[in-house]
C-alpha cells in the first residue's frame, strides 16, 4: 500500500484529515506513527474544528517541515526554502480542491451551533477523503 492510499485508509479509520496524512509519511523523516498522530491530532476540522486551515493541508505542512525544514534558527535559507514549499503546497491544494479553508471545503463552519448540527449529520465528512487525497498526492510529487 502507497502512502496516498494509506492516508486514506487512516482517514477512514477514524483519525482525522491531519492525522492521517501525518502518520502516513512521518517515519521515512524519523517520526513514529503514533507521535505523528499525537501531534497532529489538534489540526483536525480546519485547527481544532475551527473551520480554518483543512487538516489535510496543515498535516502536509508538517511533512514538509519534517523534509525540508531545519532546526537552526539561524539558517535563514532553510526557512525561505520551506516557507517556499509551504505556499507551492498551498497553492496546488487551493487550485485542486478550490480552498484551503475546511469550511469552504465542507460547506458548513464547525465552529458554528449550525455547523455542528451538520456535522452529526451522517457522511458529512465525506467529501474529506479527497482532501486528504490530494494533500497527499502533492506531498509525493513534492518529496
Amino acid at each position: 500500500m502507497n502512502r496516498i492510499d494509506t492516508a486514506v485508509k487512516l482517514f477512514n479509520e477514524g483519525y482525522n484529515c491531519s492525522q492521517a496524512v501525518m502518520a502516513a509519511f512521518c517515519e521515512p523523516f524519523g517520526m513514529d506513527r503514533s507521535t505523528a498522530l499525537t501531534l497532529a491530532s489538534g489540526f483536525g476540522g480546519g485547527i481544532g474544528a475551527t473551520g480554518g486551515v483543512c487538516g489535510a493541508l496543515t498535516g502536509a505542512i508538517m511533512v514538509l517541515g519534517l523534509r525540508y525544514g531545519s532546526a537552526d534558527s539561524g539558517d535563514k535559507t532553510a526557512k525561505n526554502e520551506m516557507y517556499r514549499k509551504t505556499r507551492e503546497l498551498s497553492e496546488e491544494y487551493k487550485l485542486r480542491t478550490g480552498s484551503l479553508y475546511c469550511r469552504d471545503l465542507l460547506g458548513f463552519d464547525l465552529s458554528t451551533e449550525e455547523g455542528q448540527l451538520a456535522a452529526k449529520e451522517p457522511n458529512a465528512f465525506h467529501d474529506c477523503r479527497q482532501f486528504v487525497q490530494v494533500a497527499a498526492e502533492i506531498l509525493e510529487e513534492m518529496l
